[in-house]
C-alpha cells in the first residue's frame, strides 16, 4: 500500500508510534516514501543512490524494538558507509567505490529502527556551503528550486523538507548540518564534540570540527536519535560525559530564565543581509516574551584569524584527500580525477609548512578558551545562521575568469603562486562571507543548532544559530523545544 497520505503529518517518533500500535505497518511507509522520493525527487535531485530493494528486504526480516522502528531513513553519501552500496563522496574518483563494511554511525541508525531508502546528493568531499557537485548535478530547494537547499548535507535537508521523509543524516565540519537547515526551514543540531562516534576506522574527522548526526523536522526526532547514537565507540579518541539523562526527556522540561547573548555583526566583517538580521532580532524579542534575559553582547575573538584557521586545516584536509585517491585509483592523482576547484584548493593545502598549520590549529583552543570564559557569563549565544538567505544555483560557482586561472595553476602546480598572491586570506574573506558564523562551534568543538523561526518576504527560510557551552546539548534541546510550541513550524513546507 502506497496511500499514506498522511505521512508527512507526522514525525519520525510519530510514524514509530503508528507502527507500535499496529495503525500503519513499516511496508506501508516504505512504499509510500519510495512514492513520494519517485514523485517529487526528479524535481530536486535530492536522492542520487536509491537502495529501494535492499529496504524492502529490511523490512521482511524483524525491525528492532526501538525509537524509530519502520521510520524511513536517508542516508548522506559523505561519511556514512553501508557495506555494498556506493559510496561517491560527490566525487566522480569515487564513483565506483563500495564500502565493505557499515560505520559505527549507519550501525546506530539501523539500531534506531529506521529503514534506509538511499543515499543523498553532496558537493564534492563535502567542501562547500552549496550542493552542486559535477558529478550528480546540483539539488535544489523545495522552498524555491532556483536557490540552493545549501550545503554540504543539502541533499539530506531538501529530502526531508519536501516531505519525502521526516529525518535524513547529515554531517558537520564548519556548518554542514546547520545550513542546509537554515536554507530549507528545518531544525538541524551539531553535537558536542566526541558525542557521536566516527569509527570504526576513523579517530578524528577534520581535526575533530566535523560530527554527525540528522536534519529533522521536529525537535523530539532530533533528541530522541541523539539519544540512540551518542556514546564513544572502540578506541574513540577521546571520551565525553554522558548526558545526564535521555534528550527526549529534557524536551519535556522548562529551560527556565537563560542569559542569552546575540549579535549580528559578522566575525569576518562581511555584510550581513536584512532578513538575518531580523531574523535574530525577532527572536530576541521572542525569547524575552518566554522570560529569558537577552541582552547584546559577543565573545572576545579575533574572526579572521577564527577563519583563517579553519582555512587552513580546510586546505590541508582537501591535499589529504587527493593523496589518499593514489590507493584508491591504483595510480598517482591527476587534476582531471576531481573537480577543478577541489585540485585548486589541495595544490594551496600543500604550500603549508606543519608549523603554519600548528599555529593556525592553536586559534582553535584560543577560541575554546574565550568561548569558555564568555559562556561563564551567557548560557547561550545567538547569531544568524548564514549571513544571507539561500542564494541561487551556480550564484557561489567560481566565475569563467577564475575557471581558466584555476586551469593553468592546476595544470602547472602552481600552488605556491596562489599562496604568494595572498589568495588563502582572500578566501577567508570571499567564501566565508555569506556564511561566517557556524564555524566557530567547529572549531572550539561546542553544540549548537540553527532553528527554523524566519521566512523573508519572499518566502525563503532563515535559521537563527545557537551555541552552548561544551556539552550542554541538553540546553539547547530545551529551549529549541520551547521555541518550537512558541513559534511552531512543523507544518510549513516547500511547494514542489
Amino acid at each position: 500500500m502506497s496511500d499514506f497520505k498522511e505521512f508527512d503529518q507526522y514525525d519520525g517518533v510519530g510514524l514509530a508510534e503508528l507502527v507500535r500500535k499496529k495503525k500503519v505497518s513499516p511496508a506501508e511507509l516504505c512504499e509510500e516514501a519510495i512514492s513520494r522520493i519517485e514523485r517529487v525527487n526528479p524535481k530536486l535531485n535530492a536522492v542520487i543512490t536509491p537502495m529501494y530493494d535492499l529496504a524492502r528486504k529490511t523490512i521482511q526480516e524483524p525491525l528492532p524494538e526501538a525509537p524509530f522502528t519502520g521510520v524511513p531513513f536517508l542516508l548522506k553519501d559523505l561519511g556514512e558507509e553501508f557495506a555494498g552500496v556506493p559510496l561517491t563522496k560527490g566525487s566522480k574518483a569515487y564513483k565506483n567505490y563500495v564500502p565493505t563494511q557499515d560505520s559505527e554511525m549507519v550501525i546506530r541508525f539501523k539500531k534506531s529502527g529506521v529503514v534506509i531508502l538511499g543515499k543523498t546528493n553532496t558537493p564534492e568531499f563535502g567542501l562547500m556551503g552549496f550542493t552542486e557537485p559535477e558529478l550528480h548535478g546540483p539539488t535544489r530547494n523545495p522552498w524555491n528550486t532556483e536557490h540552493t537547499p545549501g550545503g554540504s548535507s543539502g541533499g539530506s535537508a531538501a529530502a526531508v523538507a519536501s516531505g519525502m521523509v521526516p529525518m535524513a543524516s547529515g554531517n558537520d565540519g564548519g556548518g554542514s548540518i546547520r545550513m542546509p537547515a537554515s536554507c530549507c526551514g528545518l531544525f538541524g543540531l551539531k553535537p558536542t564534540r566526541g558525542r557521536n562516534p566516527t569509527g570504526p576506522e576513523v579517530g578524528e574527522i577534520w581535526q575533530g570540527a566535523a560530527v554527525s548526526h540528522v536534519i529533522t523536522r521536529s525537535v523530539r526526532d532530533s533528541a530522541t536519535m541523539l539519544d540512540a547514537t551518542q556514546g564513544p565507540d572502540p578506541g574513540a579518541p577521546y571520551i565525553i560525559p554522558s548526558p545526564e539523562r535521555p534528550y527526549l526527556q529534557e524536551i519535556e522540561s522548562d529551560p527556565g530564565s537563560l542569559k542569552i547573548a546575540f549579535n549580528t555583526t559578522s566575525p569576518i566583517g562581511s555584510q550581513v543581509h536584512p532578513e538575518c538580521v531580523k531574523a535574530v532580532e525577532e527572536t530576541a524579542r521572542l525569547l524575552e516574551s518566554l522570560g529569558h534575559k537577552v541582552e547584546e553582547a559577543q565573545p572576545d575573538i579575533d574572526g579572521k584569524a577564527i577563519a583563517k584557521g579553519y582555512l587552513n586545516m580546510y586546505f590541508g584536509e582537501v591535499a589529504a584527500d587527493i593523496e589518499e585517491l593514489r590507493s584508491m585509483l591504483g595510480r598517482k592523482p591527476k587534476p582531471s580525477d576531481v573537480e577543478a576547484l577541489t585540485w585548486t584548493l589541495g595544490l594551496l593545502g600543500r604550500t603549508f609548512s606543519a608549523g603554519e598549520f600548528v599555529k593556525a590549529k592553536r586559534e582553535w583552543d584560543i577560541a575554546a578558551r574565550a568561548m569558555g570564559r564568555f559562556h561563564q557569563k551567557y548560557d547561550l549565544y545567538l547569531t544568524p545562521t548564514l549571513a544571507h538567505p539561500p542564494v541561487k544555483i551556480g550564484e557561489l560557482q567560481p566565475k569563467p575568469y577564475e575557471r581558466i586561472i584555476m586551469k593553468v595553476v592546476n595544470a602547472f602546480g602552481l600552488g605556491y603562486l596562489l599562496k604568494a598572491a595572498g589568495l588563502p586570506d582572500q578566501l577567508a574573506e570571499t567564501s566565508l562571507s555569506k556564511m561566517p558564523f557556524t564555524q566557530l562551534a567547529n572549531l572550539t568543538g561546542q553544540p549548537a543548532m540553527s532553528v527554523p523561526l524566519h521566512w523573508t518576504s519572499d518566502g525563503l527560510p532563515c535559521g537563527v544559530h545557537f551555541m552552548a557551552p561544551f556539552g550542554d546539548e541538553a540546553t539547547l534541546f530545551r529551549l529549541a523545544a520551547q521555541l518550537e510550541k512558541a513559534r511552531p513550524w512543523f507544518d510549513k513546507h516547500g511547494e514542489v
